[in-house]
């Protein structure tokens, strides 16, 4: 019935709990197959339910059931109902979570709880969230326990610039005259073809590196890449050979795997796993190649972007190269030492 469905379920949840009095609770349980699930839910609530039943991320059958983690920041932060009270702020770590051990990746673009729902990119929406967050924000990200991103590009502007560096985790402190510094480096990185606004990690270690405040883990001293085919099974075999220095040792590693790219991740996190166990967790989670200038054929610079998870934390990263093997590299040197990074901090602040 299309828009006149919403005004249905009101009036027939009112008419259904006047007819039964105070006394009995009335509920709702909405499927998704309009793309109507939470709005359906709110206004049942409007009409007099108190019961809603759904599902973290509106996981379910078909095209999933009313989405939990929309309906209760909708009743809560906005209509102004006691849903879960001071628990509303594990609402994005416990739907990533749950995205998690179901082995589904969460929607970035998810309302309330996605990675994008508080992204900015223009200059003049970062300029507005840095005056009153309310001119492009429907409600504080921290009440959901989601996080504000800048996007960042050397179109974005001063300001978008100076409001993503105040949300960075790793960085300690940053002095007015490093700015200029740190966009000199965005402009020179972009004219190779690298871009940031969905390689958060790199850009903080762009920024760390830059302030001279980036740590020394281990130090890459070459890698080689072996390919050859098994006659037998019409298999490619491919082999990943690293040499790492970590402090005083120089460590050497081999390692197989599915391809190059996954060849040199297992080498590079055989040789790190015995100083740095934590690698082991590391997943790299997605992986993506463009082409930056086709008409150079299979001579085109490309840009790879790396997204990593270590089970809740995500991080993207980026590399470019007219070699798809060292722009994987790139973006794989950066992920581990993010992550090392990122634990590290974790672990101090345990």
């Amino acid at each position: 019935n299309g828009s006149n469905i919403n005004n249905f379920i009101y009036k027939i949840t009112k008419e259904v709990c006047e007819f039964l009095g105070n006394d009995i609770i009335v509920g709702l349980h909405a499927h998704n197959d309009s793309d109507l699930a939470v709005a359906n839910s709110i206004a049942s609530v409007e009409g007099g339910s108190r019961h809603i039943q759904g599902t973290i991320n509106g996981y379910g059958e078909r095209c999933g059931n009313t989405n939990l983690c929309s309906v209760i920041p909708i009743l809560q932060a906005k209509n102004g109902y006691d849903v879960i009270g001071e628990k509303i702020s594990l609402l994005t770590f416990v739907a990533n979570s749950i995205a998690e051990i179901a082995n589904v990746a969460m929607k970035e673009n998810q309302p309330f709880v996605g990675r994008s729902a508080f992204t900015h990119k223009a200059g003049i929406h970062a300029s507005g969230i840095a005056k009153n967050s309310k001119t492009y924000e429907h409600i504080e990200p921290e009440i959901v326990g989601n996080t504000r991103k800048i996007l960042v590009s050397d179109q974005a502007g001063a300001a978008a610039i100076k409001e993503k560096l105040t949300s960075l985790s790793l960085v300690n402190e940053i002095q007015q005259d490093a700015i200029p510094k740190i966009l000199e480096r965005i402009k020179k990185l972009e004219w190779q073809g690298y871009a940031f606004e969905g390689a958060d990690a790199s850009f903080e270690l762009l920024v760390l590196d830059t302030l001279n405040q980036k740590p020394n883990f281990f130090d890459i001293l070459g890698f080689r890449i072996i390919g050859d085919t098994i006659a037998s099974t019409e298999e490619i075999n491919t082999e990943a050979s690293v040499k790492v220095k970590v402090e005083e040792d120089i460590i050497h590693t081999v390692s197989e795997g599915e391809g190059p790219v996954n060849a040199l991740d297992k080498a590079l996190k055989k040789a790190l796993s015995p100083k740095f166990p934590e690698v082991l967790k590391f997943k790299l989670d997605d992986f993506k190649v463009r082409i930056l200038n086709s008409k150079a054929g299979t001579a085109a610079k490309v840009r790879v972007n790396i997204e990593t998870t270590d089970g809740f934390n995500r991080w993207d990263t980026v590399g470019v190269s007219e070699n798809i093997i060292e722009a994987s590299y790139i973006a794989i040197v950066d992920s581990l030492l993010y992550g090392l990074i990122l634990n590290s901090k974790e672990g101090k602040n345990e």
